[in-house]
């Protein structure tokens, strides 16, 4: 076989396979495949534009999804499960979130290699495999069911509520007037999270302005904290826990050797004390009056009694961490792994980075930007400033040739430069700041209950801005007499409350916009009824569809606490982010020409990322239903 004839595989099919309105001949007389199901309509041709060439002065062009979703990363992950996971176990179980991260970077290559190719985004493509759009609308209906758990704009009203209380830390269990307080603030939140969404012209470039400011003013923040006030020790613990592969919680004693003494290295938290394991106490107190008892008791200065306090310290002795390989090849057993938090670990996983399907809109914002074929396709304009701007019903491919297959591989390593140099250190970074600051800041075993997540290292910063120990930068450098003190340790304070604010509240924007957007750009190819709406009036549906989620998210805004929403969210996102790797595994494979298919390499690691994310997702339902 010639290499012309390995370049141009696909024979044009009969006329009659596209006649009666299907895609005609392009101007070269390339006929459009029509691969998967027939149910939807054939891709229309066009021609591959040419990628742009990097200039290192042009830089800021080349911002592109990466910066969207990055922006968007540091979020409800690396912010709240911060406090209840890295507090607890150190930066020993981030190997978890490394894996997580490097697999989605994977993920979103790969699906939008599927929009350079046809200007669809990822979600349109899957619904073309067999056996067709209505076994999939329901299929990920079922998968994208926790994206209608508002978990972020529950959280943001935390630190909204603490500044409005004057500095005490919100009770929604115990004082109802505190309850409504949080309810009506998250409210708040969410319907402003709809503003940005209707103005601006392109959804996707308010979205844009919207991340970029959060990246700058959150990441800028961070990093002083994280130079000024944060131990040398601290960032190895951090930056070590990324690559401590195999390391598991466990519960255990600190006197390791058995010799009834603290000796180096067995001070897990720092106290001073050997510790050994204290028993969790089960809820005892049936708040809501439903017949289950759903929280506990409380103790003489009003804290929920959740455990023994044997030592009286008022933390949690017991949890600790080891590594699988180490305990086999050093004492010839597997550590006994606790489970006890395992929703929540399966959570940091599941949401370092994007996560779920919130990894999908990527495809969109590529399409959305003009890359590859997307040029010819349009873009999703908001309600109001959003004239001129349509968004064609059907995806455009190009004829695989020797002209165009360079271009095509100039536009897949855009792509991937886009998701290494961007969005791949934002998640790291996004995820290592606040974890740092959990760390350095909260003592080891500390707990956050059902309403405080979002401000536990709020107080820890204040204390320590206040008063600076020796080691860190402040006080090494003699800036603490100049950055000290009680004004000083306030607005620190008040700086990570707001901090904590604008990590979760602009995050929210963009998940609405996600979740919108993929159902949005699904039906709008795939429904026979909105195929003949003229495309200018993509908006107005856009628009009502916000306000259909809106409702739902507000229902279950109001029914539950913010870890709650967490965690049911994020058990959906393992098992919906694990079968959607393989699902695009597949679907680029087969719809896609042979010449623009990924190779073994990304097809195994694909099928790894998948089953990665779906054992996660098993491990914490298990949890939650009592099996482990």
């Amino acid at each position: 076989m010639t290499d012309e004839s390995k370049l141009r595989r696909d024979d044009p099919p009969a006329p009659e396979s596209f006649a009666g309105g299907g895609a005609a001949p392009g101007p070269t007389g390339f006929v459009p495949p029509h691969p998967g199901s027939r149910k939807m309509p054939r891709w229309n041709s066009g021609e591959l534009i040419d990628a742009p060439r990097f200039v290192r002065k042009h830089w800021y062009a080349f911002l592109g999804p990466g910066l969207v979703a990055g922006a968007g990363a540091i979020g409800g992950g690396e912010w709240l499960l911060g406090p209840l996971v890295t507090a607890r176990y150190g930066g020993a179980l981030l190997w978890l979130a490394t894996l997580s991260i490097l697999a989605q970077g994977l993920y979103n290559i790969e699906i939008s290699r599927y929009t350079l190719y046809t200007g669809e985004p990822i979600f349109t493509g899957k619904f073309r495999t067999a056996p067709g759009p209505r076994f999939w609308l329901v299929v990920y209906l079922i998968l994208d069911f926790g994206s209608v758990f508002p978990y972020l704009a529950a959280t943001a009203a935390t630190p909204v509520m603490i500044l409005l209380l004057g500095g005490q830390m919100p009770d929604p269990d115990a004082v109802p007037l505190h309850w409504w307080m949080h309810k009506l603030t998250a409210t708040g939140i969410f319907v402003a999270s709809v503003i940005p969404l209707i103005f601006g012209g392109k959804v996707y470039n308010s979205l844009k302005a919207v991340m970029s400011v959060k990246l700058v003013t959150v990441f800028g923040f961070l990093l002083i904290v994280a130079l000024l006030y944060s131990s040398p020790s601290t960032w190895v613990d951090i930056g070590s826990g990324f690559f401590k592969l195999g390391t598991v919680p466990v519960l255990s004693g600190e006197d390791r050797n058995g010799n009834g003494r603290l000796d180096p290295g067995e001070d897990w938290d720092g106290d001073g004390h050997l510790d050994v394991v204290e028993r969790r106490l089960e809820p005892t107190v049936d708040s809501d009056g439903d017949g289950r008892p759903d929280t506990w008791e409380r103790g003489p200065r009003g804290q929920l009694l959740k455990h023994e306090d044997l030592d009286g310290d008022g933390f949690l002795d017991g949890p600790n961490v080891e590594n699988v390989f180490a305990s086999w090849f050093g004492k010839g057993v597997l550590p006994t792994i606790d489970f006890t938090l395992i929703a929540f670990i399966a959570a940091m996983a599941a949401i370092a980075g994007n996560g779920g399907l919130s990894n999908t809109p990527i495809s969109n914002f590529t399409r959305d930007q003009g890359w590859g074929m997307g040029h010819h396709v349009g873009a999703i304009p908001s309600m109001v400033g959003g004239q001129g701007i349509t968004l064609s019903h059907v995806g455009s491919v190009f004829e695989v040739s020797r002209e165009s297959l360079p271009r095509w591989r100039r536009w897949y390593r855009h792509v991937v430069r886009d998701q290494c140099a961007i969005w791949i250190p934002a998640c790291f970074v996004g995820l290592a700041l606040p974890s740092m600051l959990s760390v350095e800041f909260l003592r080891r075993g500390t707990e956050a209950d059902r309403w405080n997540a979002a401000a536990l290292t709020a107080e820890g910063v204040g204390r320590q801005a206040a008063n600076p120990p020796e080691g860190v930068l402040a006080s090494m450098t003699g800036l603490s007499e100049i950055l000290g003190g009680t004004a000083w340790g306030n607005l620190f304070w008040a700086s990570t409350l707001f901090c904590g604010f604008l990590v979760l509240a602009p995050t929210m924007v963009g998940h609405i916009d996600g979740v919108v957007r993929r159902w949005l750009d699904t039906i709008w190819t795939s429904s026979s009824t909105l195929r003949k709406v003229d495309p200018a009036r993509i908006g107005r549906i856009y628009f009502g569809l916000i306000m259909g989620y809106s409702v739902l998210g507000l229902a279950m805004l109001w029914l539950n606490a913010p870890t709650a929403l967490i965690k049911f969210a994020t058990i959906s996102y393992n098992f919906a982010l694990g079968i959607s790797c393989c699902h695009t595994l597949i679907l680029n494979t087969v719809l896609l020409p042979r010449e623009l298919r990924p190779g073994w390499f990304v097809r195994i690691a694909m099928m790894l990322g998948g089953l990665f994310f779906f054992l996660l997702g098993l491990a914490a339902t298990l949890r939650e239903l009592g099996q482990i």
